[in-house]
């Protein structure tokens, strides 16, 4: 008698490897992974194209790879609890497997498939596969979650790491479930993007994860501030739709550090606490849900922000007269990517020098970013406003103009983004235009004084502490 199957609602770990739930669900007999295209059209405020047509890719790789192990990816549209309900009526499924959600909305849809399945009789296990920690699992001396990164990070590291979990050798999905096609970005009524993405899927992340570790890591401490070169991981993505388990990348990076000579040993080190950096957010979010509608820290509740406006555009279009600042939003435009360090300074760009919302950018990022993790980018932008966890103090301004000194001197990332600029001398690139007179025909004068803007900004702080505190 052939056994009852069991389902995998699939969310976001698009792996055969160290993937607990796939194998947890498969160890007693037929597994039925399944992922419910929801029905949203055009405009959403947390996805946009690019980052949809890479989920896509990722569907389609994960497929294959379930076909050569003897399963298959089950694709349903519409509601995943309703879909659930229908699939378990159809197949008598035993069990449901899932992964467990960070944020708010996933789990209000988590309890709700816990009382669907208390119906239906059926049991319903839960998998962590987010972060190689669950948020509850760390906690100050007086079993208080943490607020600050730096003692996080301290108790984070000195955790146990779990070892990765080896990828099933044989797998079994009935044949005769019905299936939806594979999803291609017109399900929501949106075009495929123009621009090359990264490749998606489990084999191309491990690739990338290969390179990073042989030739990136070791130099992370000095080259991942440098936008104009390869000094990051470029990981973010696959950490986001579990192409890779972070056990699998730390324990790659922990034994890299143990092989590794002296001089490499820090920037491998200062790699492994970035992937302590996003669990800090995720727990944050666990935590402390409110922070995707209001500040994180109390005391910057109802600051007096500006409404959208031009400039508002011209920083989304990478308009603002600000080569630094316009290069990211183009590289964001175009690939779906930005440098992190430019990341911060076109998010200060927009709270500090525009005092728009930070939700705005918060969301806009969202919409295009490939890698864009609700928790991570949350945390970004309340620390470069300077309302979150651990954020960046009210006063820490950052001058875009210093920052190009400081970390595109020769201009070398403007220039590959800003093709208006690639012809005029570097120097220029390096502070305000002189007399009024733009730094190229074709490309604007600055949008405001950042000095002055700087001003405005630490007024507006302290005149909102000074009410509310």
């Amino acid at each position: 008698m052939i056994p009852a199957p069991s389902i995998l609602w699939v969310r976001r770990d698009f792996r055969v490897s160290d993937n607990e739930a796939l194998t947890a669900a498969a160890k007693d007999g037929p597994i039925i992974p399944v992922y419910f295209a929801t029905t949203w059209s055009q405009n959403h405020h947390w996805t946009g194209p690019k980052r949809q047509h890479f989920l896509c890719e990722c569907l389609a790789s994960f497929d294959a790879n379930l076909r050569t192990l003897g399963a298959r990816l089950i694709i349903r549209h519409g509601d995943a609890l309703s879909g659930l309900r229908s699939l378990i009526g159809e197949t008598g499924a035993k069990a449901v497997h899932y992964q467990a959600d960070p944020d708010p909305h996933g789990k209000k849809q988590e309890s709700a498939l816990a009382l669907l399945c208390q119906d239906l009789g059926v049991e319903l296990i839960r998998h962590y596969e987010v972060s190689i920690h669950e948020p509850d699992a760390l906690e100050t001396q007086s079993a208080q979650p943490y607020r600050v990164y730096t003692p996080f990070s301290k108790a984070w590291l000195a955790l146990d790491k779990p070892s990765p979990i080896p990828k099933p050798k044989e797998l079994h999905t009935p044949v005769d479930i019905a299936s939806e096609a594979l999803p291609t970005v017109n399900h929501w009524g949106l075009e495929k993007p123009d621009s090359q993405l990264l490749e998606a899927g489990e084999r191309a992340a491990r690739k990338r994860l290969k390179y990073a570790l042989e030739h990136v890591v070791s130099g992370y401490s000095d080259q991942r501030d440098i936008p104009s070169v390869p000094g990051t991981s470029r990981l973010s993505q696959d950490l986001r739709f579990g192409l890779l388990s972070a056990r699998t990348i730390h324990a790659a990076a922990a034994d890299a550090h143990e092989h590794a000579c002296a001089a490499a040993r820090d920037g491998i080190f200062k790699f492994i606490k970035e992937i302590a950096w996003r669990e800090f957010y995720i727990a944050i979010l666990h935590h402390w849900p409110e922070v995707l509608d209001h500040e994180f820290n109390p005391d910057w509740r109802g600051l007096p922000w500006n409404e959208p406006d031009d400039k508002f555009e011209l920083w989304k279009r990478g308009k603002t007269g600000f080569p630094i600042v316009d290069a990211g939003m183009r590289e964001l435009l175009s690939t779906g990517y930005m440098h992190n360090r430019v990341r911060m300074i076109t998010a200060m760009f927009l709270t500090k020098d525009l005092h728009h919302d930070w939700k705005l950018g918060e969301s806009f990022f969202m919409q295009h970013l490939i890698d864009g993790e609700i928790a991570s980018n949350n945390g970004g932008w309340q620390w470069s406003a300077g309302t979150g966890a651990d954020a960046a103090p009210y006063f820490r301004i950052q001058n875009p103009w210093s920052q190009t000194k400081r970390y595109d001197p020769k201009g070398l990332y403007i220039k590959k983004w800003v093709p208006e600029l690639k012809d005029v001398d570097a120097k220029l690139l390096l502070d305000p235009p002189e007399d009024d007179q733009p730094i190229a025909d074709d490309y604007p004068l600055p949008c405001l004084d950042h000095k002055t803007e700087r001003e405005r900004t630490l007024a507006i702080f302290k005149k909102h502490k000074e009410q509310c505190c």
